[in-house]
């Protein structure tokens, strides 16, 4: 990775000590700023698209890609086929690694009523998986090596309890109305007590009592998403991406937009491996340059927006 048109390439947002963090870097050296609500964000995008490298296991730092790669402007992978093959993270998600000797933590989800994820995260990452993934509520059913917290894992999913993948749409058709804490509870405490007859005999230790956490506060959508906002379907060089931070929601940003305009709603994973260079007030610089598409609520008052 290097400094390209005087800008830094951006290499992600992601949760530590449960705040997000927006990272870019020139090689030598990473920048990282937390992002609160209130923020005003403004840049340029610089291309070609970079792959961002790959963390190692041990390292301080992510290494840069050894092949200055590119990647599809658009694209969803942010890393060039051999960084890929190098990363840890995807491995694991892949089922490339048996075991790698640290304890793991599974999880049940809520995104939405009748929408239930069951998933497992390295204990040593602590809620960080739950926040990125924009799980408005969670609890911990077990924990064990990975073995048996995957096997653990297939059999709540076998068993129709909770799904072991749920797309970025279909949790964000639930921003709009999160429903209640009360029902988020019940339906995890539903859903764990089943979790704990599915696993009995499993090599795993159950955590019948763990408590439920619910994010939707921390996200800022106890009020629910804005009725009518632009999301990026995809950047381009020369786009502006800017705005002032309305919340964070997974690795989302609602960026509120100059009067008369609709709220910007940016996936950070579109804005990795691009050059970013800083652009004039963010509350009067428009965005521009971007492949948007319109989210509206069904029913949504359009005049309480601006």
């Amino acid at each position: 990775m290097h400094r390209e048109q005087g800008g830094w390439v951006a290499t992600g947002l992601s949760w530590q000590d449960g705040r997000p963090v927006l990272a870019a870097s020139n090689g030598r050296r990473e920048h990282v700023r937390v992002v609160a609500a209130g923020d005003r964000l403004g840049w340029r995008l610089g291309g070609p698209r970079r792959c961002i490298g790959v963390w190692i296991a041990g390292e301080p730092q992510r290494r840069p890609c050894p092949h200055h790669a590119t990647v599809e402007p658009a694209g969803g992978a942010v890393q060039c086929p051999a960084c890929q093959s190098a990363d840890q993270g995807l491995a694991l998600a892949r089922d490339r690694i048996l075991d790698d000797g640290r304890s793991y933590a599974l999880y049940l989800a809520w995104f939405g009523p009748g929408l239930l994820k069951v998933g497992l995260t390295a204990e040593q990452r602590g809620t960080s998986r739950l926040l990125e993934q924009a799980a408005l509520a969670f609890t911990f059913a077990a924990r064990g090596p990975l073995p048996a917290v995957r096997r653990a894992e297939l059999t709540v999913a076998q068993a129709g309890l909770a799904r072991e993948r749920i797309a970025v749409p279909a949790k964000a058709e639930h921003w709009w109305d999160p429903s209640t804490p009360e029902r988020r509870r019940h339906d995890l405490a539903e859903i764990r007590t089943a979790a704990m007859r599915a696993l009995q005999g499993h090599a795993v230790h159950l955590l019948p009592d763990g408590p439920v956490v619910d994010q939707v506060e921390l996200f800022g959508l106890t009020g629910g998403a804005p009725a009518l906002y632009h999301r990026t379907a995809g950047l381009a060089a020369g786009a502006v991406v800017s705005g002032v931070v309305r919340s964070v929601v997974g690795r989302h940003l609602f960026l509120d937009q100059p009067p008369g305009h609709p709220p910007l709603l940016l996936d950070t994973r579109q804005l990795t491996g691009w050059t970013l260079t800083a652009v004039g007030d963010a509350h009067d610089t428009p965005t521009t340059g971007l492949d948007l598409r319109e989210q509206r609520q069904e029913g949504g008052d359009q005049g309480a927006l601006f």
